[in-house]
């Protein structure tokens, strides 16, 4: 049963012909100025605005790490799934000072308000962490699916790990480089619908083949559905350190995300992603007016919701489907001789569940959702990584280069940087898991861009020597724990000597470690920039809530009614609502 029937295929070629048709229609319009390509010629509505934004961030490491997370974890990782209130603050409060600079990235917002030399560094920084989390996880995270729907599939040496990574990259690759942004929203927009409806069909089936939901709950407990882990176990001394002892690290690593650190850190890295990442903020930038930009955001923010019920619950579901033993393949694949969940087989536990779970032609329709969401975020990485290149960096070196050759440079860049993804992937594998790597990962580099954005934006003394200050120190400090930890993750049975500085670094929980940076670039950006001259306020006009004029308050005003702010009322109670049944 974990091979595509004649009608599973069928399905799936259905879906490649639409996505290919769409995508066709799309590169035939005219792509030759640098705003056509980057931006759609910003005339998005919102409603692609808002579905490509969703079905960009709802990808690979969603498919194939959140299911994961569950397996292992329960609900644990459903906060970062509740951060949709994060998509208000950027259609709220950034989205008027983005569409009012008229940028085509974040770090040319970061020039605007700082200095030349900011964007160039974040540019840099913000490649690079999308070769080591987008661009590598949504490979690796192809390969993954593929090696459990198609075990068997082997060519010219390679295993089906190997030949579903390079399929996604290059048909992904062929319509994100021709069509641009435009190819990639609407293609989007295609794709989170299928993604939604496949994977609310592997929960149905889910249920159905374990004896619905309070037979899954019969099975794993209450504390697989606790949002808030408790700071110290049961049993262990009530005291706390962030520098963790050889006990206390076992259990953080094997029982994640204690609710301190959910509450205080993983905001941070919310913020970060959903309001100054260019891989994210794009769509926005590509909408046609402040209005359709918001209501992108606040459409997005209502689909957000969506993976903790998709996702994460079906993790969960072929967690107690191994533990009950309703199906012997999930026993054997995710537990141990000793009947513990296997982190690293945890991985497949949404692919298992399509593979032999789903009925034939069912089965078709989730592949083709499964497809649709590595497909999704790759797309969306590869348009972001190619505009940040050819506008922040490129066209720095060639300021009198045409249209035409910005957008070859930006497609030429773009393969590059998949073969450096293809390059990273044994680190991935050798992760606790998917997600756990990725969040890792970005807490290390969130917090002195969030800093940098956000204070520069809600207080104008602020500075460009306080701004480049936080910027270095932060991102040497993450930079510093990443070089730390990936011999850790790279090598097979390697561990820094117990009590060393270095396996003190390693083991101060990621969150924690992140909370750290954040505080520390406070106090640099503040400090440095009330030590040194103050900036001229006349040059940040409009960019600062100091410096916004009674005519920019005036059209910000007019671009929302009465509906948007309802609807974003209504998404913060039902956010409230799902933290307190997740209560364990």
């Amino acid at each position: 049963m974990g091979t595509l029937s004649v009608i599973d295929w069928v399905v799936v070629a259905l879906y490649f012909t639409l996505i290919i048709g769409v995508a066709w229609w799309v590169i035939k319009q005219r792509t030759k100025t640098p705003t056509d390509y980057f931006l759609a010629g910003r005339h998005l509505g919102w409603f692609i605005v808002g579905t490509s934004i969703f079905a960009s961030n709802i990808g690979s490491e969603h498919l194939v790490g959140l299911a994961g997370s569950g397996a292992t974890d329960g609900v644990a990782m459903a906060h970062y799934e509740l951060h949709a209130w994060c998509l208000l603050v950027l259609g709220w409060v950034m989205i008027p000072f983005y569409i009012r600079s008229k940028v085509f990235t974040m770090p040319e917002f970061l020039e605007k308000r700082f200095s030349p030399l900011a964007r160039t560094l974040l540019s840099v920084v913000s490649l690079i962490a999308y070769i080591l989390t987008k661009i590598a996880v949504g490979i690796f995270a192809g390969g993954i699916v593929f090696s459990v729907l198609l075990p068997d599939l082997n060519f010219m040496g390679m295993d089906s790990f190997w030949i579903g990574s390079i399929l996604v990259i290059v048909f992904t690759g062929i319509y994100t480089v021709l069509g641009g942004l435009r190819a990639v929203a609407y293609t989007e927009a295609i794709q989170a619908v299928v993604l939604v409806f496949g994977s609310l069909l592997v929960l149905v089936y889910g249920l159905n083949a374990l004896g619905g939901w309070d037979r899954l709950y019969e099975i794993t407990g209450p504390e697989m559905f606790n949002l808030w882990k408790p700071m110290v176990p049961e049993g262990m001394e009530a005291t706390w350190a962030p520098v963790l002892t050889e006990t206390r690290m076992a259990w953080y690593f094997n029982n994640q995300y204690p609710w301190l650190g959910m509450l205080f850190a993983a905001p941070i890295v919310g913020l970060w992603y959903w309001t100054t990442d260019q891989y994210i903020v794009q769509r926005a930038l590509g909408a046609s007016s402040e209005m359709e930009a918001r209501r992108g955001t606040i459409a997005a923010a209502f689909l957000k919701l969506f993976p903790v019920f998709i996702f994460i619950i079906p993790g969960i579901i072929a967690y107690a489907l191994a533990q009950s033993g309703e199906l012997a393949v999930f026993q054997a694949h995710l537990l141990d001789e000793n009947g513990d969940i296997i982190a690293q087989n945890a991985q497949a536990a949404f692919p298992m569940m399509v593979a032999h779970v789903l009925p034939v032609g069912v089965r078709g329709i989730v592949v083709a959702g499964l497809l649709a969401a590595l497909m999704s975020s790759l797309a969306g990485v590869f348009n972001a990584s190619s505009t940040l290149f050819t506008m922040d960096l490129y066209q720095k070196l060639k300021p009198n280069a045409s249209g035409e050759h910005l957008v070859l440079m930006g497609r030429i860049a773009t393969t590059v940087m998949v073969l450096i993804g293809l390059m990273w992937i044994p680190v991935i594998q050798g992760s606790r898991g998917l997600y756990d790597y990725l969040q890792g990962v970005q807490s290390y580099l969130a917090p002195p861009i969030f800093v940098v954005f956000f204070m520069g934006i809600f207080n104008k003394r602020l500075n460009k020597q306080g701004c480049l200050s936080a910027l270095f120190v932060g991102l040497f400090l993450g930079l510093f724990r990443l070089a730390v930890d990936t011999p850790v993750m790279l090598i097979e049975g390697f561990a820094y000597p117990e009590g060393s500085f270095l396996w003190i670094i390693n083991n101060i929980f990621f969150q924690y470690y992140s909370l750290g940076i954040f505080v520390i670039c406070v106090l640099v950006m503040v400090g440095v920039s009330y030590s040194t001259a103050v900036p001229d306020y006349q040059r940040i006009s409009g960019l600062t809530f100091g410096t916004l004029t009674s005519e920019d308050r005036s059209i910000s005003r007019k671009s929302w009614t009465w509906f948007d702010v309802a609807t974003s009322s209504l998404l913060m109670v039902i956010i409230i609502t799902i933290y307190l049944l997740f209560r364990g």
